[in-house]
C-alpha cells in the first residue's frame, strides 16, 4: 500500500518539501533605516546639523532623540508584521501518519508528495490536501478556511480525483481539523499548491501601502518644507537689501527656518496614537501598527465575518417541535442559564411535557459531546437551569447544542446513566446521514436516532404525542411536519430529525421509527453586534457580512443583526461571472456576500478600496488573512482567531466583538480630530514666531526676539500643552459625523486658513506689543520681554480656541482637559520665572515689566481671541 521510500525521494526532488513558502523579509537593519525616509524626518535630521553648526546643542539633541524614538516605534511594528506567513506554516502537521513500502509510519509531514496514502483520526491536523479512499463518521473543522462553522462530513469519491477546489466532500484540506470518525487519504497536492499554499500565496503579492495618517503627514512636511525654504530666503534677502552681513543674515535666516518647524510634531502624533492604543486596550483592542488607529477614524466600510464576529459561534438550539406541540429554548450560545417554554411564552413543568423529555432524552444519547460546569443548582420543576457561568464544551458543537437544550430542561448525561445502558453505536455518515445508538431502557432495548429530516421522517410510521402515548403516522399529517421542517430551515434554522423505535437493530429502512421531534438550532447574533451595526449606521459607515455560509443562512442571520435595510445578497458564484468593472459598479449594492472563498474575500476588499473606500476587514481564519492584510486596517478575533490573522492584522479584538471595533472607531476619529488639533495651534504658534521675526527685520527695527527667547517660546508652548491638547476626548457628536473621504487632505475645511489668519495675528499682535513699549522709551530688553509675554500668552489662550473646530472659546468649558489646564499652568510659571528670576533673567536677556508695559503685554494678548470669539458666536 502507498508509495515506496525511492519513488518518494524522486518526487521530493521534483516537487519540493510540503512546506508553505515564505517571502524574503527585509532584514532588521534594512527595517530601521526604513524609517526615516519620511520628509518630515528628512527636515528634522537637516534642522540637527544646522542646529549642531550653530551651536545650539540642546535643539540637536532634541530633535534628534524625537526622530529616534518614532524610528524605534516604527521598526518594532513593522517587524512584528514579517512574522505573518512563518505562522502559517506552523498551521501545518509536523508529522503525518503515511504508508511507505507497504509499511504505516509516521514521518514528517514536510516529506509528504503527491501519491502518498496517509491515516486520518479525531484530533489530528491534515497534513495536505488529500482525496478521501476511505471514511467512517469522519467530519473536519473547515473554518480555517471556508468560514463555515459547522464541522464538515467527509465520504468516497473518485480515487483519481485530483481538484483540490474548495467546498469538496471528498477531500479534505491541509490545515483543517479532523474533529471525529476517521479517514484514509491519497496526497493529491502538497505545499504552495495546497489550498493553504494558495492563501500563502496571496498574502505574498500583497504590498504594504502607506496609511491615511501617514499620506497627510507626508503633505504637511512638504508644506513645512515650503514654508522653511522660503522664510530662509526672505529674511536672508530682506536683510541684505537693508545692507546687513551677508553671513549675519544668512545664519539669522537658518534660525527662524528652524524655528518654523514644529519639532514637537512627530513626537506629540506618536504620543497621541500611543495615549489611544491605551485606551482602546482598555477597551479589549489591542493594536499591531500604531498608525492603523487614526485609520480606523477614516473607515467607510466595514467588512465583518459572519461567525464569532457578528453571530456567537455557538450552536444553540432555539426551538423543538413535537407531533403536536412547540418548544422555545432561551440563553443564547454556552450560557448556564436559560429557559424551556410552550410558544406564546407559556410556563412549563418539563417532566410532565413526555414528547419534549423523549426527545431530549434522544438528543442526550445521540451524543459523543461533553459539557461541564461548576454551577450546578438545578430546578427542574421549572424547567431552568440556575447559574451565571458558561457551559465548558468539547466534542461536535452541534452536539453540544443539545445537550445544552436538554440540561435547560433538566436531563443530562448522569441523570439518564441511572436508568440506560448504552450497548452499541453507529457513528454519523455523511452517506446515511443519521446516527443510531443502541441502548437498554429499562426492561427493553431501543434504538435512537438523530439525522437528517429528510432521511428519518420517511422512515417514521408513528409518532409521539403530548402525552406521551403512540400514535399512527397519516399522510396528511407527514405532510404537516414536512411544511414545518422546511418553515424551519426558510429561517436559516438547522434541522434536525429525532426519532426511535423499540428493537435491537439498525432497521431504519423498514419504517418501522417512531417520529420524536425537529430541533431547530442556529448560530445567533450578538447583541452587541446589533447595537454595533446601529451605531455604525448612525456614524455613516456601511457594515458587510462575509462568509463562507448558504446565502438563505446569511441572510436570515443579517436580517436578525440589521444588515439587510435596502442590501442586496450575492454568492461568490456570482461574483464569478462579473468583471472588475462591473463589480466596483455595483459593489455598494450588496451588505451580503455568501459562500465566498479567500480569493473572493481579497476581491471584494480590493473592489471597495478601488471606489474609494476605506475598508476594515475582521476575521478569524486563515481564509481572512489575505483580505486583512489588504485592507485599509485589518482586525483578528483574539480568542477564535488563528496565529496568522493575528499578525497579518493591525488590530486584535481581545473579546471577538464587534462593538468593540465600533468603539476603536470612535478612538480613531477622536485621534485624528486632536491631531488636527494640535498641528493647528503648533503652525499658527510657528507662524506667528516667524511673522514676528521677519516683519521685525523687513521694518528696520532691533531683532525682536533673540535666539534664545525663540528657544524659551518653542519649549513653553511647543511641548506640554501640544501633548495635553492630544489627550482631549472624543467630542460628543464625533460618531454622528460621516467618515472622512479618502481623497481629503489634511487642511480640509479651511484649516490651512484658521492656521495661517491666526499665525498672522499672534505675529502682528507681538509687534504692536514691542513697537508700542518700544514709544514709551523702555529699554530693549523691556521691549523683548513685552513681546515674549504677548506671544507666549498669545498661544496660551489659542490652545484652548484649538479645542474645537467647530465652536468658539466661549462656548467651550475650560476645564473639559484638565490635563490642558495643567500643561497651560505650568507653562505660565516657566515664563514667570524666566521674567521674575534674576539669575534666569541674565540666561534669557529678560526685564520686570512695569505695571504698564504688563497690561500692554496682556492686552494685545487676549485682544485677537476675545474679538474672534465675539465675532463667531
Amino acid at each position: 500500500m502507498g508509495i515506496t521510500e525511492k519513488e518518494a525521494e524522486e518526487r521530493l526532488r521534483t516537487e519540493g518539501e510540503n512546506v508553505i513558502g515564505v517571502e524574503r523579509r527585509a532584514g532588521p537593519l534594512s527595517l530601521f533605516l526604513g524609517q526615516f525616509r519620511d520628509v518630515m524626518v528628512m527636515i528634522l535630521l537637516g534642522a540637527t546639523v544646522i542646529s549642531v553648526f550653530l551651536g545650539e546643542i540642546s535643539d540637536a539633541v532634541t530633535i534628534i532623540l524625537i526622530v529616534l524614538l518614532n524610528a524605534i516605534l516604527g521598526f518594532i511594528q513593522e517587524y512584528r508584521t514579517e512574522h505573518t506567513l512563518e505562522a502559517l506554516r506552523l498551521m501545518t502537521s509536523p508529522t503525518a501518519k503515511c504508508w511507505r513500502d507497504g509499511k504505516l509510519r509516521e514521518i514528517a509531514a514536510s516529506r509528504l508528495v503527491k501519491g502518498d496514502i496517509i491515516e486520518l483520526e479525531a484530533g489530528d491536523r491534515i497534513p495536505a490536501d488529500c482525496a478521501v479512499l476511505r471514511a467512517t463518521g469522519f467530519f473536519v473543522d473547515e473554518s480555517v478556511l471556508t468560514g463555515e462553522s459547522v464541522a464538515v462530513g467527509k465520504s468516497k469519491g473518485f480515487e483519481d480525483d485530483t481538484d483540490n477546489s474548495l467546498n469538496k466532500k471528498n477531500i479534505v484540506y491541509c490545515g483543517a481539523s479532523a474533529v471525529k470518525g476517521s479517514c484514509r487519504g491519497k496526497v493529491i497536492a502538497t505545499g504552495m499548491n495546497t489550498q493553504m499554499g494558495k492563501i500563502s500565496g496571496m498574502l505574498t503579492d500583497i504590498g504594504r501601502e502607506q496609511t491615511p495618517l501617514q499620506k497627510r503627514l507626508a503633505e504637511l512636511g512638504k508644506v513645512v518644507a515650503v514654508i522653511c525654504l522660503i522664510v530662509c530666503i526672505a529674511v536672508f534677502g530682506a536683510g541684505v537689501l537693508r545692507g546687513e552681513n551677508v553671513f549675519d543674515m544668512l545664519m539669522t535666516g537658518i534660525t527662524i527656518a528652524i524655528a518654523a518647524i514644529p519639532e514637537g510634531l512627530p513626537a506629540t502624533v506618536t504620543i497621541a496614537l500611543a495615549l489611544a492604543v491605551s485606551r482602546m486596550m482598555k477597551q479589549k483592542a489591542l493594536v499591531n501598527k500604531l498608525h492603523s488607529v487614526e485609520t480606523l477614524g477614516c473607515t467607510s466600510i466595514i467588512c465583518s465575518d459572519k461567525t464569532g464576529t457578528i453571530t456567537e459561534n455557538k450552536m444553540t438550539v432555539t426551538e423543538l417541535v413535537t407531533a403536536d406541540e412547540e418548544f422555545l429554548f432561551t440563553g443564547m450560545g454556552y450560557k448556564v442559564s436559560g429557559t424551556v417554554t410552550k410558544r406564546g411564552n407559556i410556563s412549563i413543568n418539563s417532566m410532565t411535557e413526555k414528547a419534549l423529555t423523549e426527545a431530549l432524552r434522544c438528543g442526550v444519547i445521540c451524543s459523543t459531546a461533553e459539557i461541564s460546569t461548576q454551577e450546578t443548582t438545578k430546578s427542574r420543576n421549572r424547567g431552568t437551569l440556575a447559574g451565571k457561568g458558561e457551559w465548558s464544551v468539547s466534542g461536535d458543537p452541534t452536539e453540544a447544542a443539545l445537550l445544552i437544550a436538554a440540561a435547560k430542561a433538566g436531563i443530562t448525561k448522569s441523570s439518564l446513566s441511572q436508568d440506560i445502558c448504552i450497548i452499541g453505536e453507529f457513528p454519523f455518515d455523511s452517506e446515511t446521514r443519521f446516527m443510531a445508538v443502541h441502548c437498554i431502557f429499562g426492561n427493553e432495548k431501543r434504538m435512537y436516532f438523530k439525522g437528517a429530516e429528510e432521511i428519518l421522517l420517511p422512515r417514521c410510521l408513528q409518532y409521539i404525542n403530548s402525552r406521551g402515548e403512540v400514535a399512527v403516522m397519516t399522510a396528511s399529517f407527514r405532510r404537516k411536519l414536512e411544511e414545518k421542517a422546511v418553515e424551519m430551515s426558510d429561517r436559516a434554522l438547522r434541522v434536525l430529525a429525532l426519532a426511535m423505535c423499540c428493537s435491537d437493530k439498525l432497521e431504519p429502512d423498514r419504517g418501522n421509527l417512531v417520529f420524536l421531534g425537529f430541533v431547530g438550532m442556529t448560530d445567533p447574533p450578538r447583541e452587541e453586534a446589533k447595537s454595533a451595526i446601529r451605531r455604525c449606521a448612525a456614524a455613516s459607515v456601511k457594515t458587510v457580512m462575509i462568509t463562507g455560509d448558504h446565502k438563505n443562512t446569511a441572510m436570515a442571520v443579517a436580517g436578525m443583526a440589521g444588515l439587510l435595510k435596502g442590501g442586496m445578497a450575492i454568492t461568490g458564484e456570482e461574483l464569478n461571472r462579473l468583471s472588475d468593472e462591473e463589480l466596483d459598479r455595483d459593489i455598494r449594492k450588496y451588505t451580503v456576500f455568501a459562500r465566498v472563498e479567500p480569493a473572493h474575500k481579497l476581491r471584494i476588499v480590493r473592489s471597495f478600496k478601488r471606489i474609494g473606500e476605506i475598508v476594515t476587514m475582521t476575521g478569524d481564519g486563515v481564509n481572512d488573512a489575505p483580505a486583512i492584510k489588504e485592507a485599509d486596517v485589518g482586525v483578528a478575533m483574539g480568542v477564535t482567531g488563528t496565529d496568522v490573522t493575528k499578525q497579518a492584522a493591525d488590530v486584535i479584538l481581545m473579546d471577538d466583538n464587534l462593538s468593540t471595533l465600533v468603539n476603536a472607531v470612535e478612538q480613531g476619529r477622536c485621534v485624528y480630530a486632536n491631531i488636527r488639533k494640535f498641528v493647528r495651534y503648533l503652525l499658527s504658534c510657528n507662524i506667528g514666531e516667524v511673522l514676528t521675526m521677519f516683519l521685525g527685520i523687513v521694518m528696520g527695527m532691533p531683532i525682536v526676539l533673540i535666539p534664545v527667547q525663540i528657544l524659551l517660546v518653542n519649549l513653553v508652548t511647543d511641548s506640554l500643552p501640544a501633548i495635553a491638547l492630544g489627550m482631549e476626548r472624543p467630542e460628543s457628536d464625533i460618531m454622528s459625523r460621516p467618515p472622512r473621504r479618502s481623497d481629503e487632505g489634511f487642511f480640509e475645511g479651511g484649516l490651512m486658513w484658521k492656521i495661517v489668519i491666526r499665525g498672522i495675528f499672534i505675529g502682528l499682535s507681538t509687534l504692536a506689543s514691542f513697537t508700542t513699549v518700544m514709544h514709551l522709551g523702555s529699554s530693549v530688553e523691556a521691549c523683548r520681554t513685552a513681546a515674549l509675554i504677548t506671544l507666549v500668552v498669545s498661544q496660551l489662550i489659542h490652545v484652548f480656541e484649538c479645542r474645537s473646530e467647530r465652536r468658539s472659546l466661549f462656548r467651550i468649558n475650560p476645564f473639559g482637559n484638565m490635563k490642558l489646564v495643567g500643561a497651560v499652568l505650568v507653562s505660565g510659571v516657566v515664563l514667570a520665572a524666566a521674567v521674575l528670576v534674576p539669575q534666569l533673567q541674565v540666561v534669557f536677556s529678560t526685564a520686570v515689566p512695569s505695571m504698564v508695559e504688563l497690561l500692554i503685554a496682556l492686552g494685545f494678548s487676549t485682544a485677537v481671541p476675545i474679538v474672534s470669539s465675539l465675532l463667531s458666536r
